[in-house]
């Protein structure tokens, strides 16, 4: 019997060894070496003091900021554990609102928000300005969504057009390696390169 359970043992101990302890250190350690800036959260520092990350959008609210897109994360109501409310970002919860096409609490945000959007330009409405992304935290939002946004803050910030639509020119990003993905825009940065505009 002891000669079947000492293999046994022997093996969960080097496995657990290898893969719980041995392959995590070497992949960290590779991945430090090769991607330091990802491998770290991809954390943006302002004056020393780390203000967000590259890869989780922020709720910028006010009308001299570009917003990012929706969040439909959720968070712990305070006042009753039972409950959720709105917490925009919420990276401890990422998720998408799972509301459907015809959910009537879908339609009705979104129609709020075109309805609010509409009041600042008539034009058409980027998608990304209205919709979630799948896991409410996304950073970025396409290069018209920022386009989108230029009147309002250039007017706030009282800076002429053509800076502001090349500050977003020079924020966007392409396609990586030219294939994979869209065009975007990281709202994270554009906002602070619209704050070292002087």
């Amino acid at each position: 019997m002891l000669s079947q359970i000492r293999p046994a043992v022997v093996l969960i101990v080097l496995m657990t060894v290898l893969t719980g302890l041995a392959y995590p250190l070497l992949m960290t350690g590779i991945a430090q070496v090769v991607f330091p800036h990802q491998a770290n959260g991809s954390l943006i520092e302002k004056e020393g003091k780390v203000i967000g990350s590259e890869l989780i959008g922020q709720n910028f609210t006010g009308d001299k900021y570009f917003h990012g897109r929706p969040s439909a994360t959720t968070d712990t109501d305070p006042n009753d554990s039972t409950k959720t409310v709105p917490a925009p970002y919420n990276a401890g919860n990422s998720g998408g609102s799972n509301g459907g096409p015809t959910a009537k609490s879908l339609i009705e945000r979104v129609q709020s928000d075109v309805e609010m959007l509409k009041k600042e330009q008539p034009e058409a409405i980027p998608v990304d300005l209205v919709t979630t992304s799948a896991s409410g935290l996304d950073p970025h939002i396409t290069p018209a969504a920022a386009e989108f946004q230029i009147p309002r803050i250039a007017k706030t910030r009282n800076l002429p057009e053509a800076r502001v639509r090349a500050l977003v020119a020079n924020a966007t990003e392409d396609r990586v390696l030219g294939v994979f993905g869209e065009p975007r825009v990281n709202v994270l940065k554009l906002n602070l390169a619209l704050d070292a505009l002087k």
